[in-house]
């Protein structure tokens, strides 16, 4: 069965940079349309018209900026899977979109394989991290447990030996599939631990399990 294509919006005020990246991505086997938006305001005119199924978001852009745009999108449409392309590397900024519910953060100067490589994780796996997103996570939990003002991200639960296993092998970036055929079962009974994982840490998504496992230090 062959995979199912995607649309992607690329999103960015500076037009060289937009459609450069436009261009690069056109050429991914995996994407079927691009269309650009040169801020948040437009993209969300865009999607009125257009069901996307990627948006590679510009953090900072006059009229609506990314962080704006990144909110908006997660509420209206919560399946849209979101990159966010910046040139700021802080892990403060790269922690706060996180909790936006973004699905990735790259910096502009990746490699084009890099952005291939997320864009792929992100659609198979709801998320893809390298090391400064990962040092982000692990930061920005540090600085919430020394908040007393601020809870921790989500109370520790109960899991089975298997779901941690589980866990841990979607933070190690495996689609279902991989994880299933790894464990020896099917695609159906790891997504339906997936959804069970979900349910008791009150995830919203697979960004929020790695998050829950970086907090209650789950990964080995």
């Amino acid at each position: 069965m062959k995979a199912k294509k995607i649309k992607v919006l690329v999103t960015d005020d500076h037009t060289l940079f937009r459609k450069g990246m436009a261009n690069l991505i056109s050429t991914f086997d995996m994407v079927s349309d691009v269309e650009e938006a040169a801020n948040g305001k437009e993209a969300l005119r865009k999607f009125k018209e257009t069901k996307f199924d990627l948006v590679l978001l510009d953090l900072e852009m006059p009229i609506m900026d990314g962080y704006e745009t990144a909110n908006q999108i997660v509420a209206k449409y919560p399946d849209a899977k979101i990159i966010m392309i910046s040139m700021h590397s802080s892990e403060n900024i790269i922690y706060e979109m996180i909790e936006t519910g973004i699905h990735s953060y790259l910096i502009k100067n990746a490699e084009p394989e890099e952005v291939l490589t997320a864009i792929q994780a992100v659609m198979e796996n709801d998320f893809y991290y390298n090391k400064l997103v990962a040092k982000s996570i692990q930061a920005g939990m540090k600085r919430n447990a020394a908040d007393l003002h601020k809870p921790a991200f989500l109370q520790q639960v109960q899991l089975t030996s298997r779901e941690i296993e589980i866990l841990r092998l979607i933070c190690n970036e495996l689609t279902m599939k991989e994880i299933g055929e790894k464990l020896n079962v099917s695609g159906n009974t790891i997504q339906n631990h997936r959804m069970n994982l979900l349910r008791k840490t009150g995830a919203k998504n697979t960004v929020g399990l790695v998050r829950y496992a970086f907090q209650h230090q789950l990964l080995t």
